[in-house]
């Protein structure tokens, strides 16, 4: 199984947030492969600037690889897969995880049980 973490489900895994529940912990260690988008860290930086988040988008960018899991790029071909997204949900980060998830594909590992609404690719947590 190849799991795509929503931002927030990084953040908790990053941090060992009880948040994360041990069903969703035991999702991404049985998981073959963890992808944390490269838009994930966009979203930190930007909302970090806007003083919506405390953290460092620099520091996050590092602990994907020390965390285990993988960079995913964000390419051409995922931003232009927005388009044909209906409007469930208007955050654009959010909206390119599905574009993402949905091109490579990729089960999208979220809390937002608005974006259940896109695929059964995304699971809710």
């Amino acid at each position: 199984m190849r799991l795509l973490l929503d931002t927030h489900i990084f953040l908790w895994a990053i941090a060992g947030s009880p948040r994360l529940t041990q069903a969703t912990r035991r999702l991404i260690e049985s998981a073959d492969e963890v992808y944390v988008s490269a838009a994930s860290i966009w979203e930190v930086a930007f909302k970090a600037r806007l003083g919506k988040i405390k953290a460092d988008p620099e520091v996050l960018a590092a602990a994907i690889e020390t965390s285990g899991f993988l960079e995913l790029p964000v390419t051409a071909a995922h931003a232009a897969g927005v388009a044909k997204l209906e409007s469930h949900h208007n955050d654009p980060f959010d909206r390119l995880l599905v574009a993402q998830a949905l091109a490579m594909p990729l089960k999208l590992v979220t809390a937002d049980e608005t974006l259940a609404k896109y695929s059964d690719l995304v699971v809710r947590v």
